[in-house]
């Protein structure tokens, strides 16, 4: 038989933050220690579900709920998803509007693909996270990358999307809080995104999974409550606030006029019916997670705030090193501030075989320059610490003068 030739839409795909795993597991081989900075996913490190959440799972199953869900998702959770919305101050929003979905990644899939035809672009952030530009690519979509501006705390630059809509632009993604920087949208420019999202007929997609992981006493401003008469997919879910990212409970929220967005929402559902469902069992931890007790969130946040501050205030006292302060999510994109270094991914894999320190290249999120990288503090004060420590002697061994 002649070799397998793959498609060429996957040529493109590729996801950085597993990727560096690759290598990091061929020295756990060997049985080295790996300092694990490299993913979001809070039950590696110290946190942990809350117990109401397990036991709402066990008595669906127990009642063998184990079957099919309808494929818009179970009423009860797209009930409590609905009335989230309205609490949030997003009107208009009933359980008709709500779709859930496995994880917010197959939300931005199924939502991509009833919007863009080949040739489409919609505008994506630089530096973003990497499921939408894949997604952008398998669609033979065109990428429209925007820019988001370090000095200004990583807020997207207004004047550089206006000047990116094109005749062919569909829609804006919007990651707030945002990873990989951490950074928080005022609401100021949320306000001016969506003056440019109504002047250009545009579909706003904003991606608020860790909307409730905020640090400083900073308020979250979801983007739909700024825009009633501009149509607005708002995607959540469990993964992050309510710390079961391997549930896979995500959902997307419409609003904006119903006769713009009537068609564009029915397709969605239609695709989504395409795939069955989402797992149901997991759908019934969503009315207890959202209506119970949330003192988990709290706690997770005087935790990761204590660590936030250390990393940001070590990176700023590092030589060769900068970083500004994230405002939420649990991730810092640090600058290397080290003329030398013109290779992010050369410079990751270096302080991983010397240092043992696993964290991913800033180029991987789709920035264009290759001098910054991502790293989660999630992890425990200790770890944090002693990595910090290591990457301060990586630059003395191999940059001092």
């Amino acid at each position: 038989m002649n070799k397998i030739i793959p498609a060429e839409r996957a040529n493109k795909v590729t996801y950085a933050i597993r990727d560096v795993v690759v290598e990091a597991k061929k020295l756990k081989d060997k049985g080295m220690k790996i300092l694990n900075l490299n993913i979001g996913d809070p039950n590696v490190y110290d946190f942990v579900t809350p117990p109401h959440l397990i036991e709402a799972v066990q008595k669906a199953m127990a009642k063998n709920l184990n079957g099919y869900a309808d494929s818009a998702g179970i009423e009860e959770a797209r009930e409590a998803v609905a009335k989230e919305a309205a609490r949030d101050g997003i009107k208009g929003v009933t359980k008709n509007d709500v779709l859930m979905s496995t994880g917010v990644s197959e939300g931005i899939e199924l939502a991509l693909n009833a919007l863009l035809n080949p040739g489409d672009n919609v505008l994506t952030p630089t530096p973003g996270y990497p499921v939408y530009t894949a997604v952008v690519n398998k669609l033979g979509a065109v990428l429209n990358q925007y820019k988001t501006d370090e000095a200004n705390g990583w807020q997207p630059d207004i004047e550089d999307i206006r000047k990116k809509i094109n005749n062919k632009t569909k829609g804006i993604i919007l990651i707030n809080p945002n990873n990989p920087t951490g950074a928080l949208y005022s609401k100021k420019t949320l306000d001016e995104i969506v003056s440019l999202a109504r002047e250009h007929n545009l579909v706003i997609f904003s991606d608020e999974i860790y909307n409730k992981i905020l640090f400083d006493g900073e308020k979250h401003h979801s983007t739909a409550t700024l825009a009633d008469d501009v149509p607005v997919l708002t995607f959540n879910g469990l993964s992050k606030n309510y710390i079961v990212p391997g549930w896979r409970v995500g959902w997307m929220i419409f609003s904006g006029p119903a006769e713009t967005i009537s068609d564009y929402k029915d397709t969605v559902f239609r695709l989504a019916r395409s795939r069955l469902c989402s797992p149901g069992p997991f759908q019934f931890a969503v009315k207890p997670a959202l209506e119970g007790p949330q003192h988990h969130i709290k706690e997770m946040n005087d935790k990761l705030q204590k660590r936030r501050d250390l990393i940001y205030k070590r990176f700023n006292e590092i030589d060769g090193f900068s970083c500004a302060k994230p405002k939420g999510a649990f991730y810092a994109f640090p600058k290397i501030e080290i003329p030398s270094v013109k290779d992010d991914r050369k410079f990751i894999m270096d302080i991983l075989y010397k240092k043992q320190i696993l964290a991913v290249f800033g180029t991987g999120f789709g920035y264009a320059h290759p001098d910054h990288f991502r790293i989660v503090f999630l992890p425990p004060m200790n770890v944090l610490e002693e990595s910090l420590n290591k990457l301060e002697e990586y630059v003395k061994e191999n940059y001092s003068k």
